[in-house]
């Protein structure tokens, strides 16, 4: 195998996970890009992601029968705040650990196209597990399942969707961002849907429910069907159409090939997508292995989002972390916070993730974790994350300022003892300049791990 094998693997290993993991760096000259992608698709059973402190819906802790009502109010949004970074921490170590990496970065996929932001830590954790269960399976399943979940409908006011009052905020983003895309609909065609949606609600415990009382039992006429719709018949004709396969495929291509559309490919692999009733694996499988995808037009051009920033350089170099929730606290620092989208279009992409204070601490993050330089920013305020702590004390403390990782570099070394490791490293070893890397190192692997990190080259996959 040549270095040709070398940028083939590495480009599916970004695209179709976050990067290769330390103990498979070794494989990258070995192994074809069609057995790393058997590799990636291989499923195992599947686990839950959950969080370990009580649950206050249901396990209100002794100590708070005595508090007053605000104290009680004060300690559960503490319980929600720490359970939120405890499901924040738990998707990041997936990604970084799982051995399932195409689900996972599957998960991310969609965790931003069915963007939802809401406190409430079970429905989170709900929403989570249902994007990340149905990942590589239908897209039916995954669009009926996060419709009807209820972070989804809380944040988007369809609790609030009843007969004669109508709220259309559902009905327009269900087309508008998740299925058809705009000029594939009328407004006429979003009031007929939020009709049908009427009743779609849940109760306390998260349980979806359809509120018969609550719904509006009239004929509708949507897309051109006339019938009396209700919420599940709407999701059926959406699927009906061929913009909605047209508008995921799009989506899907942009995210894991090229911001640049090809057309043709794009049309092609949506209509596969529609024959396949929407088999997202299928569609996933065809485009990794097209011989397309390895152009070099396709490899290197991608800015990488800071969670896949984070987990690249989490899963080249083993390392402790004796205070996990500082990670939250770089999320926020670069502008991308697991469960915390900016708004219901989820994250932008390319290069909207680069100011001159982001990309100046993307380029000090390796230093910074290997403790060779201190922090110098302070996170903005954000009082959906911070839930009402204050910012400076939650987060700026002595602890923050010390990111308290050792990093494995016994391990580092023995991955790339002999190996160039600008080829590893780097997507396009060729647009490195070398001088300007070495002149800041000692030589040693460590230090040319480090430089090569801190480099602009780094920041694409």
């Amino acid at each position: 195998m040549s270095a040709e094998s070398v940028i083939r693997n590495k480009h599916l290993l970004w695209r179709a996970g976050f990067g290769a993991g330390i103990n498979q760096f070794e494989d990258l000259k070995n192994k074809s890009s069609k057995t790393f992608l058997d590799e990636l698709l291989k499923e195992e059973t599947f686990t839950y992601i959950n969080f370990d402190t009580p649950d206050t819906e249901t396990e209100m802790p002794d100590y708070m029968n005595d508090k007053s009502p605000a104290e009680k109010r004060k300690e559960i949004q503490k319980i929600n705040r720490r359970q939120n970074e405890e499901l924040n921490l738990n998707f990041l170590y997936k990604m970084v650990t799982g051995t399932e990496q195409l689900r996972e970065k599957m998960a991310f996929f969609w965790h931003g196209h069915f963007a939802s932001r809401v406190q409430n830590p079970r429905f989170n954790r709900q929403i989570l597990n249902i994007i990340r269960k149905n990942a590589l399976g239908s897209f039916r399943e995954l669009l009926f399942e996060v419709s009807q979940a209820p972070a989804m409908l809380n944040f988007l006011n369809n609790q609030q969707n009843k007969k004669d009052h109508p709220n259309e905020n559902f009905a327009r983003e269900v087309m508008e961002l998740f299925t058809m895309g705009r000029g594939n609909y009328t407004e006429k065609d979003i009031r007929e849907a939020a009709r049908a949606f009427t009743g779609w609600g849940f109760d306390k415990e998260g349980n979806f429910q359809e509120r018969k009382k609550l719904h509006d039992e009239g004929i509708k006429t949507f897309l051109g069907k006339t019938g009396n719709f209700t919420g599940s018949e709407v999701l059926d004709i959406i699927l009906e159409q061929k913009s909605t396969s047209r508008f995921i495929t799009a989506k899907i291509y942009r995210f894991f090939v090229n911001e640049n559309e090809d057309k043709a490919i794009i049309n092609r692999l949506a209509d596969h997508f529609y024959e396949s009733g929407y088999d997202i694996k299928k569609l996933m499988i065809e485009i990794f292995s097209s011989s397309w995808f390895y152009d070099q037009k396709n490899i290197g051009n991608r800015i990488k989002s800071p969670i896949e920033l984070m987990a690249g350089i989490m899963r080249t170099l083993p390392m402790n972390i004796q205070n996990p929730g500082n990670l939250i606290v770089y999320q926020k620092l670069l502008g991308q916070v697991l469960l915390y989208p900016p708004n219901v279009a989820g994250w932008p992409n390319g290069k909207s993730w680069i100011d001159s204070s982001t990309l100046m601490l993307r380029l000090q993050i390796p230093q910074i974790w290997s403790g060779l330089r201190p922090l110098e920013y302070s996170p903005r305020t954000d009082d959906d994350i911070d839930m009402g702590m204050k910012s400076r004390e939650n987060t700026l403390n002595k602890a923050f300022k010390n990111p308290n990782i050792t990093i494995d570099w016994e391990r580092v070394e023995k991955a790339f003892n002999g190996k160039n490791v600008e080829e590893y490293l780097i997507q396009n070893p060729k647009s490195l300049d070398m001088n300007s890397v070495k002149n800041f190192s000692d030589n040693s692997i460590k230090m040319n791990v480090i430089n090569l990190m801190s480099t602009p080259e780094y920041q694409l996959m």
